[in-house]
C-alpha cells in the first residue's frame, strides 16, 4: 500500500466530518468522538472492530467511558494510505448508525 503526500492529506479526508491531520512528527489522521454513554462508545467500538478485522487494517484507539479518540495510519508504508481514508469513511458511517 502506497503512502499519500503528506501535502495531500488534508484534501483526502476534507470530505470526513470530524477527521483531522495528526500534529506532530506522526502522518496520521486522527478523529475525536463523545457518545451519550458508555455502552453506545462500546458498541461503535464493536461495529468499528468487526469492519477492521474483516479488511485486516486496524485503528489505534483510546476508551474512557463515553469518549473514544481514533488514530489511523499505516503501519507498512510509515503514513497515511488510502487503507486509512476508506476505514475513516467507514467509521463515519458507523458513527452515524450508532447515533441514530
Amino acid at each position: 500500500m502506497s503512502r499519500i503526500a503528506r501535502s495531500e492529506i488534508a484534501a483526502k479526508i476534507s470530505h470526513l466530518s470530524g477527521w483531522s491531520v495528526a500534529t506532530g512528527d506522526r502522518e496520521a489522521i486522527v478523529k475525536n468522538l463523545v457518545f451519550g454513554d458508555f455502552k453506545q462508545a462500546w458498541k461503535f467500538m464493536n461495529v468499528v472492530a468487526e469492519e477492521a478485522d474483516r479488511v485486516d487494517h486496524h485503528p489505534e484507539w483510546f476508551n474512557v467511558y463515553n469518549k473514544v479518540n481514533i488514530l489511523l495510519a499505516t503501519h507498512t508504508c510509515n503514513g497515511v494510505s488510502e487503507k486509512d481514508i476508506a476505514l475513516a469513511e467507514f467509521i463515519n458511517r458507523a458513527e452515524e448508525s450508532v447515533r441514530s
